[in-house]
This record gives C-alpha cells, sequence and structure tokens, in this order.
C-alpha cells in the first residue's frame, strides 16, 4: 500500500481525478478524518470534506509509478 496526500477542491478536479484511477485495478481509499470512501466514487469522494488535503491509499503495486505520475497534478 501507497499513501500520498492530495487536494481535490473543485468539481472539475474531482472529475479528472476519478476519470484517472478508474483504468487502474485495485482498491483506491480516500480517508478525510474518521471518514473513509472508495476514491473511484464521485458519490463518495462529495461526502469529504474536500476544503483539505485527503489522504489516498492505494492498493495496486503493480502500476505505482504510472499511478502516482499520473496523480502528480492533485498532491497537495
Amino acid at each position: 500500500m501507497t499513501s500520498i496526500n492530495i487536494s481535490l477542491n473543485s468539481v472539475d478536479k474531482v472529475k479528472t481525478f476519478v476519470n484517472a484511477i478508474s483504468k487502474y485495478d485495485g482498491d483506491f481509499d480516500l480517508s478525510s478524518g474518521r471518514y473513509v470512501v472508495d476514491a473511484k466514487s464521485i458519490m463518495g469522494i462529495f461526502s469529504l470534506n474536500l476544503s483539505a488535503p485527503l489522504k489516498l491509499d492505494i492498493f495496486n503495486e503493480n502500476d505505482i509509478t504510472s499511478i502516482l505520475a499520473e496523480l502528480e497534478e492533485f498532491q497537495a
């Protein structure tokens, strides 16, 4: 598992983020405080506090280099 902090402070960023990670296998979890949601779920993401950085847990070690490169624009 790899964890990074990301910022999703607009609707467009959320859409772009979900489209980016949806093409990868494995689980992606976003957490804000004690709340954890599936990062591939737009509705789940909008239930979080998007004004603060979110923690993304990536459970896909096979493609981790390309995943991190694609998510670089979202890193907080």
